[in-house]
């Protein structure tokens, strides 16, 4: 029975988040806090008896407006109208969203290419990381460009397939199987410890779970004085471009598009097409987060 204190909406959607778990921990939890927050807009809105299979275009329309009006960044809302497809779905309810965010008058989501986020760390900052297993999933996720969650996830001994990295759906954010090329001889050294460390497991030890190791990584990290790993795949997307062209990057300092010739355009094309699915994105547009433009 549901208790009076909390409403029907609130709890159905939960209860549909836990009963399917498409994605990755971080997309789940993420999808979660998203859907609550929406029952508790439309609660506030007027909506006060909806259930999760009552969803209606009308529903939709005021959450858009609403989050207009109160000025949500384009990504955010981009990220919301996923989340609202995600529970129209599962309610069999899909044709009551629009195909497309534009419909709702929804600003399409613009990629800076700003300052460079790259971030690096040094062997004496990660001598600083007492864990082991966090140990190397920083170094996976500064030699290949992964997620921390794919770096956490990781069972080194069947990614690796030789010539390639091999990352399981079940690792991955949206659950997108990619590889990665093993390219020099440090990488293949570090695949080597990585795989003595976690013999034919993960890099989370047996006796704790995901959300415990990552609770884990945040302490180290943050213990070392170590910011903003994200970073690392934008260092590891620089390399790779200057790697594949043979110039840098704008985000690193290289030239902007306008001053490419015809014959470096033609590179930058092909490197960004490459980056992005080493990166798991599988589209370019998303490269100039990581390279500028």
């Amino acid at each position: 029975m549901v208790p009076n204190t909390v409403r029907d909406l609130n709890y159905q959607l939960k209860q549909l988040c836990k009963n399917n778990r498409d994605g990755s921990f971080g997309t789940q939890v993420q999808r979660e806090r998203m859907l609550t927050l929406m029952a508790n807009q439309l609660h506030a809105l007027g909506y006060r008896r909806m259930e999760a299979r009552s969803l209606r275009p009308k529903h939709i329309e005021a959450l858009t407006k609403h989050w207009l009006q109160s000025g949500v960044a384009a990504a955010t809302m981009k990220n919301r109208m996923a989340a609202i497809r995600w529970w129209a779905g599962k309610v069999n309810k899909q044709n009551v969203v629009a195909r497309s965010n534009d419909h709702y008058g929804l600003p399409r989501r613009q990629y800076s290419s700003g300052a460079s986020k790259a971030t690096n760390i040094e062997n004496d900052q990660l001598e600083r990381i007492t864990d082991p297993h966090v140990r190397v999933s920083l170094e996976l996720q500064r030699a290949f460009g992964l997620r921390r969650e794919e770096a956490i996830k990781i069972q080194p001994a069947l990614a690796d397939r030789g010539e390639t990295l091999r990352l399981k759906p079940s690792w991955t954010k949206g659950g997108r199987e990619r590889e990665i090329p093993i390219r020099n001889g440090e990488q293949r050294k570090l695949l080597a410890n990585s795989k003595t460390l976690a013999g034919n497991g993960s890099l989370i030890p047996s006796h704790k779970s995901y959300v415990q190791q990552l609770r884990l990584y945040e302490g180290q990290c943050i213990r070392a004085g170590l910011s903003r790993m994200h970073g690392l795949r934008h260092a590891y997307a620089q390399g790779r471009f200057a790697e594949l062209t043979g110039f840098e990057s704008p985000a690193a300092g290289g030239p902007n598009r306008s001053e490419l010739t015809n014959e470096q355009r033609a590179l930058d094309k092909r490197a960004r097409a490459v980056i992005s699915n080493e990166l798991g994105h599988n589209r370019e547009a998303i490269t100039v987060v990581y390279l500028g433009r």
